[in-house]
Parts: C-alpha cells; structure tokens; sequence
C-alpha cells in the first residue's frame, strides 16, 4: 500500500491544534508497522494527504524524531527509522522497573472495582483475539497497563514510559503473531489480576515480570525473522 493510500482514512478535528494530531497519527501508524521501517515521509505528500501546510508537518516529525521513530536527513528525506534494539531494552527496563512497583501498590489494597475494571480489559482481549481483531487486542493490552497506573495514581510516569516506548512496542507488534503469544499475554493478565485480587505482592511482581521479559527474550529469533526492521545494540 502507499503512503497516500495509508493516509487516505485519516482525519484531523479542525477543533485542535494540528500538529500534535499529526503526531498522533503518524506515531501510531508507525508503531502498529502500517509504516515500516525505511518508509519514506516526503512533507509534501503528508502535507497533502493532511490538507496542511507544511509547518505543522514538520513539527511533527521533529516530535517524531525526538523519540526516535524518524531519521530526518537535512535537505534530503524523512524516514521510518529502525527498530532500535538499545532504546527497546532501555524503555522495557524502564517499565518493568515502574510497573513491579505499581502492582505492589496494587496489591496493597482491597479493591473490587479496580479488579472488575482490570477484568473487563482482559474479557476485551479475550473477545478480540477470539474475532483475530489484533488492533482491539492491543489496545485492551495497553488499557489494562493504563488502568493499573492510573489506580496507583501514576498518570505521570505512563506518558513518561508512553515517550520511550515507540521501539519496544514495535518488538512487540512483530513478535504478537507468533502461535500462542497473544493466549499467553492473556494468561499473564490473569495471573497478575489474580494475584492483586489475593493481596499477594510478590506473586503479581513474579507475574508481571515474566509477563512483560517475553518479547525482549526472543528479541535475538526476531531480528534473524526481521533483518531490515532493526537496527542491533
């Protein structure tokens, strides 16, 4: 597909500033590989393609190399960059160091409504992977996460992690098809759920963190599947 073809469904709310609309779109076309790394980002065509000029095209894509989901070469091209397997490891190490305390909080309380809101993100995961509604999967995945943070009263550090977390989700969408991944991100879910819902700290920090070492384990099997997605440490 083109990048005009990719583009063709999107719109922006004429209510909101445009550039970080812009952001928004293109990062998540990005992160879900609808733009593969190496993709070209010609500011014209996105220009057109947004009914833009091109000022708010290029703060975007400044905002995008920032976190490192575009290499801008002056006076020459945009692209989709690399999948880089340093900043991946740094944004899961980051999270996972966050997230083990989050669920200890968690697991402090006694909670029913957190647990029913918690449970109703894993039924939608349940419900998408059942319809092979991938995108709804994910979005489930990120809203359970969000929800735990947001319970700890951690908004803060979720769009900290949110910043930093554009490669590492990338390792993510490539290494979601492989058989059983999904079932098994639905079963760590469960586990970490559970063991708030017991009360049991160390249990759901167990579970959480073998939850969330599943991509950058395989990370080796998928650059070997993925040559020209990533760049290596």
């Amino acid at each position: 597909m083109s990048l005009t073809e990719t583009l063709s469904t999107l719109r922006l709310d004429r209510s909101r500033h445009a550039a970080p609309q812009v952001f928004e779109k293109l990062r998540e076309l990005i992160v879900s590989l609808e733009l593969a790394p190496g993709t070209v980002l010609p500011r014209p065509e996105l220009a057109e393609a947004f009914g833009l000029s091109q000022t708010p095209i290029r703060d975007a894509l400044l905002r995008l190399s920032e976190e490192g989901l575009v290499d801008i070469f002056p006076q020459h091209t945009t692209e989709v960059s690399r999948i880089d397997i340093a900043a991946a490891r740094q944004a899961h190490f980051l999270r996972r160091s966050l997230e083990l305390e989050i669920v200890h909080v968690l697991a402090q309380r006694d909670d029913p409504l957190l647990a029913a809101r918690l449970q109703g993100h894993i039924d939608m995961q349940r419900a998408s992977l059942k319809a092979n509604e991938y995108a709804q999967f994910i979005a489930a995945d990120q809203a359970f996460h969000r929800e735990m943070h947001e319970a700890a009263g951690m908004m803060q550090l979720w769009e900290l992690e949110q910043r930093y977390s554009g490669h590492v989700d990338r390792l993510r969408r490539l290494h979601l098809p492989e058989t059983g991944k999904a079932q098994r991100i639905l079963q760590d879910h469960q586990r970490v759920l559970d063991a708030i819902v017991a009360r049991d700290a160390p249990r759901a920090q167990q579970a959480l963190r073998e939850h969330l070492s599943g991509t950058l384990n395989q990370v080796e099997d998928i650059c070997r599947r993925y040559p020209d997605y990533v760049r290596a440490a």
